[in-house]
């Protein structure tokens, strides 16, 4: 398996805002520190994050049962996490496409989970920005054909494509979010 940019720039993203959503340490900061980062007079919309319940239309974040209704803005995902804002926007656009993400517009819009971060697992977010988990010669696994000498070599890559799904498929975003917790306690 190769984790690009790309998906490790979407899994982060995807804990930022699960973070947020979750009130875990205030916002995608990715540092541990108690509150979201603010400039100087500045108010925590003004940095990209609004609490209590959105006002947004069914199915927004409000809606999301457990999202949080906290929205977080592109840009303070960029500065947060080091990640080119041209790039996490289309890593942004792909989560939204993939279901995994609620965008709403505006000056106090931004991004939300659409589910609850425990409903979010490490292979949706891979899935949504790669495609297939594992490849052979840029092709999915599945489609690994093999003649002669070599055909147990589609078995292996089958078994490689199965044991990484069950890791990525069983952790979920607040797995993740509750190992940093504990490792940022002990």
């Amino acid at each position: 398996m190769y984790v690009s940019a790309r998906s490790d720039y979407a899994l982060r993203a995807m804990l930022a805002v699960a973070a947020a959503s979750t009130g875990g340490d205030g916002g995608p900061t990715g540092s541990g520190s108690p509150t979201a980062p603010v400039a100087a007079g500045g108010s925590a919309a003004s940095a990209g994050f609004r609490s209590g319940p959105s006002s947004g239309p069914a199915g927004g974040p409000g809606a999301s049962g457990g999202a949080g209704g906290e929205l977080v803005k592109a840009a303070a995902l960029a500065e947060s996490q080091g990640i080119p804002l041209s790039f996490l926007q289309g890593i942004l656009l792909d989560l939204r496409r993939a279901g995994l993400l609620h965008s709403h517009r505006g000056t106090e819009g931004g991004y939300a989970l659409t589910r609850p971060a425990g409903e979010i697992s490490v292979g949706d977010v891979l899935r949504a920005v790669g495609g297939s988990l594992t490849t052979v010669r840029g092709l999915p696994a599945e489609n690994a054909g093999y003649h002669g000498v070599a055909t147990g070599l589609r078995d292996v890559w089958l078994a490689v494509h199965g044991a990484i799904a069950v890791v990525v498929d069983r952790t979920t975003l607040a797995d993740l979010l509750v190992r940093r917790e504990r490792s940022a306690i002990g």
